[in-house]
């Protein structure tokens, strides 16, 4: 297992520190981004925590799927790397 999770579903004022406080019950957090869009600025919904280790991101997953942060039920897995577009 990896260390770096995908967070979706997430409400549109989520910030990266309540990505941090909140994934920190589960361990240490070395990075949390809530995605955003170029031109608005605005969240688009998702993000990315990355824990300290596969047994920290784990226990994060069970901690944190299909349970609420920030009024919305969040849906919590491991990150799959990113693929090239065309």
């Amino acid at each position: 297992m990896e260390k770096k999770l995908y967070v979706g579903n997430l409400s549109y004022s989520t910030t990266e520190d309540m990505l941090k406080e909140s994934f920190g019950q589960a361990g240490s957090v070395e990075s949390a981004v809530v995605i955003t869009d170029k031109m608005s600025g605005r969240s688009k919904g998702f993000g990315f925590v990355e824990m300290s280790t596969p047994e920290e991101a784990q226990a994060a997953i069970e901690m944190w799927n299909d349970k609420e942060i920030d009024g919305r039920a969040v849906k919590v897995n491991e990150a799959r790397p990113m693929t090239d577009r065309r």
